[in-house]
């Protein structure tokens, strides 16, 4: 990482705070084993399987997590930049808008402004992953019936952001010097949810164009 991009990515820029594993838990140490994959330099396609012997809830629990500090940081470094004047759409170019719903204020789909609608999928993130009873931390614990279906909801919302980084806010990842880290949290996050069929492909639409047109 450029010395730019380590001053760019400091704690003052993280959008919302990191969730971190408690040392010695279960969790901990297969998100040890994951970063080692990744600091080994292992083809990202083969970083993502399941080690052997790992159940695979716990595995996706773990990269969930990892991909929400990610994901958070990087939206931290262009959270100036995107504001209710530069992006009153929550949108990826004319062609995809999204719109917040939740089980509290917005009960219908609501047009929103980029900046509200990260704030409140940032906090609706941080609640999901926070919720014992949808990722129980004890080892032994089961996860819930509803865990995938939830995780494949914060996946598909967390690629949003992609989405409107990637279109919107590009040119000053580019001025940062830190498009590389961004390609490469993206290639994981894409290899990660095609591997386990988290996101379906109609939803990946938005950026297919854009990786192969740029030749990220």
């Amino acid at each position: 990482m450029s010395h730019a991009l380590k001053q760019v990515f400091n704690k003052d820029k993280t959008f919302r705070p990191k969730r971190k594993f408690e040392p010695g838990t279960q969790r901990f140490e297969l998100h040890k084993k994951a970063q080692a994959s990744l600091n080994a330099g292992l083809d990202l396609k083969v970083a993502v399987q399941l080690p052997p012997g790992e159940e695979q809830n716990d595995w996706v629990a773990v990269h969930v997590v990892d991909f929400f500090n990610r994901i958070n940081l990087i939206y931290g470094t262009i959270s100036d930049y995107c504001t209710e004047q530069s992006c009153p759409v929550m949108s990826g170019g004319p062609k995809y808008e999204y719109r917040w719903q939740d089980e509290q204020k917005y009960r219908k789909p609501t047009a929103l402004s980029a900046p509200q609608y990260m704030n409140l999928l940032m906090d609706w993130i941080e609640v999901q992953i926070n919720n014992e009873d949808i990722f129980p931390t004890n080892v032994g614990t089961p996860f819930p019936k509803n865990f995938l279906p939830v995780v494949k909801k914060i996946l598909s919302r967390l690629f949003r952001v992609f989405v409107h980084v990637y279109i919107h806010h590009f040119d000053r990842i580019t001025q940062m010097g830190s498009e590389a880290h961004v390609n490469t949290c993206y290639k994981h996050f894409y290899y990660f949810v095609k591997e386990f069929n988290l996101i379906d492909t109609k939803e990946l639409e938005p950026l297919v164009s854009v990786w192969v047109g740029s030749g990220r």
